[in-house]
């Protein structure tokens, strides 16, 4: 199967490194994304930037690919769901939950100089980073790209109800099953409380399980 992978915020494709080869062993064709702004040198790249280049790596594909979103990048993956939802096998969200329509992407830090950049590792400390040893957070701090405004405060607009037949799977890494479906229950993720076929996953791991567990995440994708 092609897996499309797509990072959070401040992340590259290469974020992935050490989830590809686990996937590939398994028999899987694994295509980590580079978006635009987060990888290629541009400031000025938007929202509609990024999703253009994950709608083509899905036209792209040999098969109905299963998309993977990070962090904010779940938005992402659930944006292509909603603009090819017959060319989507699956959405596996690790992490976070897409955003409304009509919800800013990732308007979670205020820009500097035009864009966003990494704010350290107050705002992730506990349950986030706890599983991260020294190594880990600097070696996620040096590669972190401040991701343009354009993209953080871009407006997210879904359109296609078939969007709610797509299987979506929920990764749950700093927070648990329970805690995720307590939030939906409490209408807090709105797009995932009308997913008709919705799955949890277990992963005892912090906010960047492919820096900590990438072996036992790539496992969980294709499980």
């Amino acid at each position: 199967m092609d897996i499309l992978l797509i990072a959070g915020l401040w992340l590259d494709g290469s974020a992935w490194d050490d989830v590809v080869p686990t996937l590939e062993a398994l028999g899987h064709r694994p295509v980590p994304l580079t978006l635009p702004g987060q990888g290629d040198g541009s400031a000025s790249a938007t929202l509609d930037d990024q999703v253009t280049a994950v709608l083509a790596a899905v036209d792209a594909a040999s098969e109905k690919p299963m998309v993977v979103g990070h962090s904010a990048a779940c938005t992402l993956a659930w944006l292509a769901a909603d603009a090819r939802p017959e060319k989507v096998a699956k959405v596996v969200l690790i992490g976070g939950f897409p955003a409304a329509d009509g919800e800013p992407y990732a308007d979670f830090f205020e820009p500097k100089d035009g864009v966003m950049p990494f704010p350290g590792w107050g705002p992730f400390e506990g349950p986030n980073s706890a599983d991260l040893d020294e190594e880990d957070r600097r070696s996620i701090a040096s590669a972190a790209i401040p991701v343009p405004a354009g993209v953080t405060k871009g407006l997210v607009r879904l359109a296609d109800e078939r969007r709610f037949d797509v299987p979506v799977v929920l990764v749950c890494p700093e927070f648990t099953p329970a805690q995720a479906q307590e939030w939906i229950g409490a209408g807090d993720v709105p797009e995932l409380a009308k997913a008709k076929h919705l799955d949890f996953v277990d992963i005892d791991s912090g906010h960047w399980p492919m820096v900590s567990k990438p072996t036992e995440l790539a496992r969980l994708l294709v499980s």
